[in-house]
């Protein structure tokens, strides 16, 4: 079920609303059991068969919790449970995931094995990651093991950030679970953060869609430079506007019901260096990583080449969390490579901010083209296109075509995409309108102009087509 989809705006929502504050308002634990059973039957929406995947997920994590917490109690070593746990999960990740691929890489050396073909259940990487991250807490200390199934459930599954993020620590969240407070104004910003975000996916992300898709879906030989480009840059929005749009609708789902999660995006396009881009980029993918994985291999308080080895496991497992291809395996080792050039080339993490900013971009747009390309050797064909090297030249009407049909688009997306706009609003709300202040102008007009966003992203959606989340393939 999508978040963009009339089904869920029009009937599923208003529906989880109303039991949660109007039937079981004020009973904590018929509110959590609620929106337990509604997280599960939204994930079910479809593919029933793969509740049996979260559910095992759920139970299987439960018992390692548990299993940690007895080792920690009785002071002995919780190795063990923690490695058993790491393995079971990984493994179930392996089998739906990665099992196909595996089979083909080993296919590709001479072996003649069946490749199997094994449907992903959609989201398995974000609840895998969030339940390995509840095993994780409890085994360090950071949290107390959740003795009900019903409330660790409720973590695992629920249903604003359980398809595509952010991923949500349990140590973040665990006393919320049972203690959070709702209130009228959390629930306004969440229903304005969710507006925001539904804006984001319906009028940008989704028209980005319309020319990436189609320059995707063509050969680089019959590919002109230009339209290349285009292409790229249509993508590099794309990716920017479905994904922060779906973590902005899932940050405002958590405010409605009391929850709140941490942010996920910080206006990565404005950064000056791959390093800043990536604390700013799926923040809460990149902090699990840091705190699962980087911290505890030495982190950089090591030599530098265990700090070097440490940058590339990280970034290996990153770009396979991605997906089972070797494009997303070269897309993670290519940005191990340039965090690397930037923390031991002298002065290239110390460019003027303006150069730094178009080095940055290049090289995230550039990537953006390895991430969206189905195999090694279209992504070579593509980039030898974008450079002029391969494709049709640098003719091409049809570009400008596309160029000026979606101009009125790719600028308010490049302007959105900095933070320009948050800044204007800073001086304005600073300044005065006709000797007055113009908090209440202001107000008005930034509720007519989400109004109205909202009005036209109900008329794309009744008329438009499928048009699923970027990320929920991961």
């Amino acid at each position: 079920m999508l978040f963009s989809s009339p089904v869920f705006l029009f009937c599923f929502l208003p529906f989880v609303l109303t039991g949660y504050y109007v039937f079981l308002r004020g009973l904590r634990r018929g509110q959590n059991l609620f929106l337990l059973v509604c997280s599960l039957f939204f994930y079910g929406w479809g593919e029933p068969r793969f509740l049996l995947v979260m559910l095992g997920s759920i139970l299987m994590n439960y018992g390692f919790g548990r299993w940690v917490y007895r080792q920690r109690f009785r002071g002995k070593h919780k190795t063990l449970p923690v490695a058993v746990a790491v393995v079971c999960n990984l493994a179930l990740l392996f089998v739906f995931k990665y099992l196909g691929f595996a089979v083909g890489s080993l296919n590709s050396l001479g072996l003649g094995l069946t490749v199997p073909v094994i449907e992903l259940p959609i989201g398995i990487s974000f609840f895998t990651f969030q339940a390995l991250s509840y095993v994780f807490d409890v085994a360090m200390g950071r949290t107390e093991v959740q003795r009900s199934p019903l409330t660790l459930g409720l973590y695992i599954s629920f249903f604003p950030q359980l398809i595509a993020g952010p991923i949500v620590k349990y140590s973040d969240v665990a006393w919320q679970i049972n203690n959070r407070v709702e209130s009228w104004e959390a629930f306004s910003a969440g229903c304005t953060r969710f507006l925001i975000g539904l804006s984001k996916k319906v009028l940008l992300a989704n028209q980005m869609a319309v020319v990436a898709d189609r320059v995707f879906a063509m050969e680089p030989g019959s590919l002109s430079t230009p339209m290349a480009w285009l292409g790229s840059v249509c993508y590099t929005f794309q990716i920017y506007y479905d994904f922060s749009g779906y973590s902005d609708m899932a940050i405002g789902l958590g405010k409605m019901f009391g929850f709140h999660f941490l942010e996920n995006f910080d206006h990565p396009y404005a950064a000056a260096s791959v390093t800043q881009f990536w604390r700013r980029w799926h923040i809460s993918l990149s902090t699990w990583f840091r705190d699962y994985v980087y911290i505890p291999l030495g982190g950089n308080r090591v030599g530098k080449l265990k700090h070097v080895r440490n940058l590339l496991v990280v970034w290996l497992l990153t770009g396979l969390w991605h997906g089972a291809n070797w494009t997303f395996v070269l897309w993670g080792l290519l940005y191990a490579l340039l965090l690397i050039g930037e923390k031991y080339i002298p002065h290239l993490n110390r460019l003027p901010t303006p150069l730094g900013r178009v080095y940055t971009l290049l090289a995230v747009n550039l990537l953006w083209m390895l991430f969206r390309a189905d195999t090694l050797e279209y992504a070579g064909g593509f980039f030898l296109t974008m450079l002029g090297w391969n494709g049709t030249g640098g003719a091409d009407p049809a570009c400008g075509l596309y160029l000026m049909e979606n101009l009125p688009l790719l600028l308010p997306a490049l302007l959105f995409s900095f933070p320009f706009a948050p800044r204007l609003w800073e001086r304005l709300e600073r300044s005065r309108l006709w000797g007055k202040d113009p908090a209440p102008i202001l107000d008005l007009l930034y509720s007519l102009g989400l109004a109205a966003a909202g009005v036209l992203c109900v008329c794309y959606l009744v008329k438009g087509t499928y048009n699923p989340f970027i990320y929920f393939r991961f």
